[in-house]
């Protein structure tokens, strides 16, 4: 069975994944290497290295949760062109999937994990 037509059940994200989709998704056009760190780091506090995102955002696209398009060149960047990520279908199915886990796993632990 191929990913892209795998059962909900069967799509999963670590941690770090859904934190870079949920920056691509907040980011929407803006969502680059750089950006998507300091999205991260602003809204975490926690140090992330470009090259742990470029890793991860690799893996993703390889599970065909992502996929990027290369942008025009800037002066601001020296002529380097950025390379833009956006979330596919399947990327998509997979956020809902896990958001919606997470949101049954903490419903009605508010004062529970408030005291931890």
């Amino acid at each position: 069975m191929s990913l892209k037509s795998a059962p909900l059940s069967s799509l999963y994200l670590g941690e770090f994944e859904l934190l870079i989709m949920l920056a691509i998704v907040r980011l929407g056009d803006d969502a680059y290497g750089v950006t998507i760190r300091d999205e991260l780091e602003r809204e975490t506090s926690r140090e992330v290295t470009v090259g742990a995102i470029y890793k991860t955002l690799g893996r993703l696209q390889d599970k065909g949760y992502v996929s990027a398009r290369v942008g025009e060149p800037t002066p601001q960047r020296g002529g380097r062109r950025k390379k833009h990520y956006r979330l596919e279908p399947l990327g998509s199915r997979a956020l809902k999937q896990a958001c919606a886990n997470l949101r049954r796993l903490t419903r009605g632990l508010g004062r529970a994990l408030e005291a931890l």
